[in-house]
């Protein structure tokens, strides 16, 4: 707002300078630029995530498959998960040795997270395997690749808004840097004695 309160200041002063009123239309330009081209940009790169994010849901729900596995015996408590992909309010608190069957039949046996409190044999917990029961993470969810997609936009809008405030301020600093230079050569014109007495300034 102050760019267009500078250059409805500046219209018809006699005053104005020509980089005055450029300094003005940079500002402008830079605002307008923030207003427009940052939530557009945002908005596309986060559409482009969602969509991203929306296929590998899909893909990752038609190729993982919840079975069901059977405790063998517990191996001990587990150490803290990492996988933030595998993060959930139910976060494996044990480390069993277990069997499972794939989805296409084969038997398996190992050592697997488990989410029981206390595992004794026989106990069972469902856990995500792909189609040859190789344990995987669990599918992404919606709500997780939504929430990506939005971070996504909000940091391609973030950086779009510091790439145009950063031209914006190189604009300027060129422009003030150019204008000082003048400042010194007309100083160097008028000459270092200029407004002592009895100089002929």
């Amino acid at each position: 707002m102050g760019a267009i309160r500078g250059l409805w200041h500046w219209r018809r002063n006699p005053l104005c300078r020509p980089t005055d009123l450029a300094e003005s239309w940079v500002a402008l330009t830079g605002l307008l630029l923030i207003l427009f081209l940052v939530p557009l940009t945002g908005l596309l790169v986060g559409g482009a995530a969602q969509d991203a994010m929306t296929r590998s849901v899909r893909a990752q729900n038609a190729s993982r498959y919840e079975v069901t596995a059977t405790v063998v015996r517990e191996l001990g408590r587990s150490p803290l998960n990492v996988d933030p992909e595998r993060a959930t309010a139910t976060d494996p608190r044990s480390h069993v040795v277990a069997r499972w069957t794939a989805p296409d039949g084969t038997g398996h046996e190992g050592p697997l997270l488990s989410t029981l409190d206390r595992p004794r044999g026989g106990d069972r917990f469902p856990i995500w395997t792909d189609a040859q029961g190789r344990t995987v993470a669990r599918p992404m969810d919606t709500a997780t690749a939504t929430t990506h997609a939005v971070l996504a936009g909000i940091g391609a809008a973030l950086g779009a808004a510091a790439l145009v405030e950063g031209a914006r301020r190189l604009v300027l600093w060129r422009m003030l840097r150019s204008r000082y230079a003048r400042w010194d050569q007309e100083w160097d014109r008028v000459g270092p004695d200029w407004g002592r007495t009895g100089s002929n300034s």
